[in-house]
């Protein structure tokens, strides 16, 4: 296993495994395998997200939360658990803590179109009368975004010895998440109880994250040294890391890498920030039992067997949004 400590996250093209030679798409998944186990987290260019459909999502979501708060406050719906709509300021806070993160946020989920019975898990998407543009530009994103997890989940199957599609059927129609994030501005830091943050350290809950470049800079990644490094994207970029479930998955081969995002200098905090992740979820009956060739005499298993499902509702609870 790679002992390497990298200052920054290692850039990476998708392009070289999607329709490169043999050599540089193992090229890919070697490089792609050694981040994982190392820092979790890389950034890719030649995804399938197109610069121009990103800057219509910020566009509209920068509208979506300069609206006044009562009007947000209708797509905040009781009994959801945030999973969509509106989830209003500080109602989330990290595992571990109680104090709520500086933050807003919206979801969009996964709109089932081919009569997959397991849309009778997920809840309806909630959307916005003031901004009818909104749906269209989500769920695009939300597909393309999507559709370059699966490519970047097969690479990692390879880099695990797993047949390259073996996630394929336990992400189709998996209950991801895409969530556009307003940490918003502070006229009196004073005022905001003294650990308050606009994200506290945690580990993301889900197989792998897929961020589209922040609108300013606060995001790091803790390193195995314990020295914090800032991850800033570039344009084109987006940032891939590892969640909790894949991480049990591979019995702690591939890292979930503990990140935040830190509060900007005081005299800034009265600005706006937004950061738009993907959260990949898998189906609810997938297994995350450790699988047998991540287990040795040297890595013995780490992790209850668990379903992804249970998983998530356990996760929904130690962070605030679903009631225990």
């Amino acid at each position: 296993m790679s002992t390497k400590l990298y200052d920054e996250i290692p850039s990476l093209d998708l392009a070289d495994f999607t329709q490169g030679t043999t050599d540089e798409q193992s090229r890919f998944v070697k490089d792609l395998g050694e981040a994982y186990n190392t820092i979790g987290f890389v950034a890719i260019k030649n995804h399938y997200l197109t610069d121009e459909l990103s800057e219509k999502l910020y566009d509209v979501i920068r509208r979506f939360f300069s609206l006044p708060d009562d009007i947000k406050g209708k797509y905040e719906i009781e009994g959801l658990a945030g999973q969509r709509g509106y989830i209003g300021k500080g109602k989330e806070h990290a595992k571990g803590r109680t104090t709520g993160d500086l933050k807003e946020f919206y979801h969009i989920g996964q709109e089932v179109t081919d009569g997959d019975p397991i849309k009778n898990e997920y809840p309806d998407n909630v959307w916005v009368n003031e901004l009818p543009e909104l749906k269209e530009i989500g769920l695009e994103v939300y597909q393309r975004l999507e559709h370059t997890g699966v490519e970047m989940l097969r690479a990692i199957a390879l880099y695990l010895g797993l047949d390259k599609n073996y996630f394929d059927d336990k992400v189709k129609n998996g209950n991801s998440i895409l969530r556009p994030i307003h940490y918003f501005p502070i006229d009196d830091p004073d005022a905001v109880p003294e650990d308050a943050v606009r994200a506290a350290e945690h580990g993301d809950i889900n197989l792998i994250t897929l961020l589209m470049g922040a609108s300013a800079d606060g995001l790091q990644v803790l390193r195995k040294d314990g020295k914090w490094i800032s991850i800033t994207a570039l344009p084109d970029q987006l940032v891939v890391n590892v969640g909790d479930m894949l991480e049990r998955l591979t019995n702690g081969k591939l890292k979930s890498t503990i990140h935040r995002v830190v509060n900007p200098p005081r005299e800034l905090m009265k600005s706006s920030r937004f950061s738009i992740p993907f959260f990949m979820h898998p189906r609810s009956e997938m297994d995350l039992s450790c699988l047998e060739n991540c287990i040795d005499e040297s890595h013995p298993i780490q992790f209850d067997n668990i379903t992804a499902g249970d998983f998530l509702n356990e996760r929904l609870a130690e962070i605030g949004l679903k009631k225990k």
